[in-house]
Parts: structure tokens; C-alpha cells; sequence
């Protein structure tokens, strides 16, 4: 099937559209609740330290956790174990939700239960990223994966909004209504008809369960793109301090607070609708780093701006950015990877990502707490773009990729 074909392609697809709209509502609830937590966590406390903890504590379990979960998704059904790890979300919302409604829910508590949804989500991504390659030939992947990016980037629109609407209202509510939307995921991602069956998995020994990292570090351009997203997302993210710019810089409320993280899914939503219609066809690596550097200039006018709605404008640029970066590495991993190979693949992709992005925050909350956000920020774009111009050395065969058909 040829690429050029428009993204309805995609989506009529068997299989296709249960796994795009189980990581569509599982991608809702979390940013709903998410969203929700950071607010009350930051109006309980009022301190950087404690927003750098909620990243801290979804990393932490990715990190211990990695590598169990790439040989768990190369080993058995990864539709089942996206089931399961869809109905313990539901089942956390629904704590949170009667925890909150009885005044149970501290700061402690907030961070526990961030802790078990990092855990969950350490399962549920590199799974579903690997069961991909099972549902679209090749010849589709670049084009299936904008469409998937697409479509959860609507829910990263809703999902903040929604949470910082519904928390306005009660701070019950996001918890409550974001075990429905995990429950839609869980029965969607069991509905999933699969193309090709996954090859035999070999036998467990301590050189499969790191085979992972082996194969990463023997591809050069796999590793440069893996390694550029991480330094430049830990660098240059600024998500960790949204409450704090929202509140104290830009004087706006939960409302404020769900604009400003709806604004990079939108930015990422228009670019990946672009890239479903007209996919990278040439001199994908320089665009991706060229896209790269654009998000470190952004950062930096976020950084400085006193004004929401040139704040908004700064953070749509993000969000388009990245998703050139996110589309291309995503592209690359499942194409250079075989697929009995491709659920620990995915799992150290997901560590890294996990890095930049959970780790990120807790590296921004301490900055923060030294500097104050606006410094930290500035810092972190300068950061990014610093880490183009070494990688553009480091692994010149990233400027040496072309393109990203199977």
C-alpha cells in the first residue's frame, strides 16, 4: 500500500482505529487527572520542590521498571497487558476521586498515587508502541504513527482543559469522570485485530533483558535520535512549571493553568495533522534538528514572556516542534527495530522519553526553587539549541537521513 495514500487509509485499516482510540481516551483521563493533581499538589504547598516531585515520581518507576517491561511486551500478548494496565488507571482515578471527596488526599497521598500511574504508564506505552508494527505495514508507519500523534494530541487539548474546567467546578470531579474514558481505552485495545503474529520469543537470559540498550547503542542514528530528543526535552521542557507561571507570572487561575497546557498539544495536533497529509520525504534528519532548535527559541520566549497570550503563542510552537521530533524518532525505532525485539526497544525509547519529559520536571522544579522559573527556562532553551550543534558533530549520519519509509 503506497504511503501517499491520505490518512483515512490509516484509519480504515483493521485494527487500526481500536488502537488509536484506546491511546486517544487513555491519553485523555491522564492528562485530565494530571492536570488536576498538579494544580492541588501546588495549592497545598506552594513550592517548586514539590511540582519537581511529581515528575521525579513518574520517572522513578520507569526507571526500575524498564527493563522488565520491554521483556514482558516481547514475551506475552501486548494487547492483554494494554488491558490491564488500562483498568488500574480506572481503578486509581476512582481512588483519587473518593479520597479527594472525603479530604483524605495530601500531598503524600498525590505523590503515591502519581507514583502507581508512573508504574502503569511504564507498562502501557512502549507495549502499545510495539503492537503498532503489528496492525500497519511498513509502507504505512510513518503515516500511521502522525495520525495516532494527531489524534492523542486532541486529547492533550481536551484532557487539560477538561481537568482544569471540572476541577474549577469540584475538585472530585476530573478523578470521577477519568475512570470512563481509561474503561473506553481498556475495551478498545482488547478489540484490536492484529496483521502479523508476533515472531517466537526467545528464551529469558540477562544478555535478552538488556538486549534492548545493545541494539540501540550498535545504531548510531537510532541512539542520536533517541539521545537528541532526551537532552533537549530535560533541558529545555518548561511543563513542570506551568502552575507557577500560570499563577505567578501570568496571574491566571486553573483556567489560565489548562490553556497553557492545552497550547503545545495544539501547536503538536496542526503539525502532526500536516505530517499525516504530507509526510517527511526528504532530508528528514536536518528538519528534525532544525525542528529541534525552533523548540529551544520557543522555550525561551515562554520563558520571558509576561503576556498569556503571547505565552500561548510561544507554547504552540512547542508542541509543532517536537512532534517533527516525536514523529521521526518514532518512525525510526519501529522501522531499524525486528519485532521480537521491538517491545524492549520500545521500553528503553520509553525510559529516555521518561527521562526527558518526568525527569525533566523534577530537574526544572529544582532549578526553579534556586532560580525561579523564568531563569530556568531561559537557561534550558539556550540548553536545547546547544545540544543540536553537538549532535550535528556527534552523529553526523543524523543529517544523512533522507527518509522514513519502510
Amino acid at each position: 500500500m503506497d504511503i501517499s495514500q491520505g490518512p483515512g487509509s490509516v484509519l480504515r485499516h483493521p485494527g487500526y482505529l481500536n488502537f488509536a482510540a484506546s491511546r486517544v481516551f487513555s491519553s485523555l483521563s491522564f492528562q485530565s487527572i494530571g492536570i488536576a493533581m498538579g494544580w492541588m499538589i501546588y495549592d497545598q504547598t506552594h513550592s517548586a520542590f514539590a511540582l519537581g516531585l511529581v515528575g521525579f515520581c513518574q520517572f522513578l518507576p520507569m526507571a526500575v521498571l524498564t527493563f522488565v517491561v520491554g521483556h514482558v511486551a516481547d514475551r506475552f500478548d501486548r494487547r492483554r497487558i494494554g488491558l490491564v494496565c488500562q483498568l488500574i488507571e480506572a481503578v486509581t482515578a476512582l481512588v483519587l476521586a473518593i479520597a479527594t471527596w472525603q479530604q483524605w488526599l495530601t500531598p503524600a497521598g498525590i505523590l503515591a498515587a502519581v507514583t502507581v500511574l508512573g508504574a502503569v504508564v511504564a507498562f502501557e506505552r512502549p507495549t502499545m508502541a510495539a503492537l503498532l508494527p503489528n496492525i500497519v505495514p511498513a509502507s504505512m508507519l510513518q503515516k500511521a504513527v502522525a495520525t495516532s500523534t494527531s489524534m492523542m494530541q486532541t486529547a492533550l487539548i481536551v484532557g487539560p482543559s477538561l481537568g482544569g474546567l471540572l476541577y474549577g467546578l469540584h475538585p472530585v470531579a476530573p478523578f470521577a469522570i477519568a475512570a470512563l474514558p481509561f474503561a473506553v481505552a481498556s475495551f478498545n485495545v482488547i478489540s484490536i485485530r492484529m496483521q502479523w503474529s508476533p515472531a517466537k520469543r526467545e528464551p529469558v537470559t540477562l544478555a535478552s533483558v538488556f538486549a534492548g540498550v545493545s541494539f540501540i547503542r550498535s545504531r548510531p542514528v537510532m541512539l542520536g535520535t533517541i539521545s537528541l530528543d532526551l537532552f533537549a526535552v530535560l533541558l529545555g521542557g518548561a511543563t513542570a512549571l506551568l502552575p507557577m507561571f500560570a499563577r505567578d507570572i501570568l496571574h491566571a487561575g486553573p483556567w489560565g493553568l489548562g490553556l497553557l497546557r492545552a497550547a503545545p498539544a495544539v501547536g503538536a495536533l496542526a503539525m502532526s495533522i500536516v505530517l499525516a497529509r504530507r509526510p517527511l520525504e526528504s532530508n528528514v534528519g536536518r528538519k528534525m534538528l532544525a525542528a529541534v532548535a525552533v523548540f529551544g527559541v520557543a522555550t525561551i520566549v515562554f520563558s520571558l514572556s509576561t503576556n498569556i497570550a503571547l505565552s500561548v503563542v510561544a507554547l504552540l510552537v512547542v508542541g509543532a516542534s517536537d512532534t517533527v521530533s516525536v514523529v521521526v524518532r518514532s518512525s525510526l525505532v519501529q522501522l531499524l527495530t525486528p519485532d521480537e525485539m521491538r517491545g524492549r526497544v520500545s521500553a528503553v525509547n520509553s525510559l529516555f522519553i521518561g527521562t526527558s519529559n518526568q525527569l525533566g520536571e523534577f530537574e526544572s522544579g529544582m532549578m526553579a526553587a534556586a532560580l525561579g522559573p523564568v531563569a530556568t527556562g531561559v537557561v534550558g532553551g539556550f540548553g536545547t539549541i546547544v545540544v543540536v550543534l553537538l549532535w550535528m558533530r556527534l552523529f553526523p549520519d543524523l543529517t544523512k537521513v533522507k527518509t522514513l519509509q519502510g
